[in-house]
């Protein structure tokens, strides 16, 4: 799959930092790879958090992605952190 801005949408905005929410069928180690943000660049600013759900048809999981870099169009988010990757009962 790839990224679609439809499934991107805006959870909070307060002084220059906007917290996102994502879903996709998109594995973790899709989504966190450079450039899969791309066609967002015009959005996305360095430090912007992801509050993402992926794998959504599958395994799903969920966690955070930081907008590590954000240059001449690529977008570059930092790997997963995993939310609620751990459940004892």
């Amino acid at each position: 799959m790839a990224f679609k801005t439809k499934d991107l949408s805006v959870l909070a905005y307060a002084n220059g930092f906007t917290l996102w929410h994502y879903v996709t069928g998109d594995l973790a180690a899709d989504a966190d790879t450079a450039g899969y943000f791309n066609a967002a660049s015009d959005m996305l600013r360095v430090g912007d958090m992801i509050m993402a759900n992926l794998d959504a048809d599958g395994t799903p999981q969920a966690g955070i992605l930081l907008v590590a870099s954000n240059s001449g169009g690529t977008v570059d988010v930092a790997n997963l952190t995993q939310v609620g990757a751990t459940n004892g009962d």
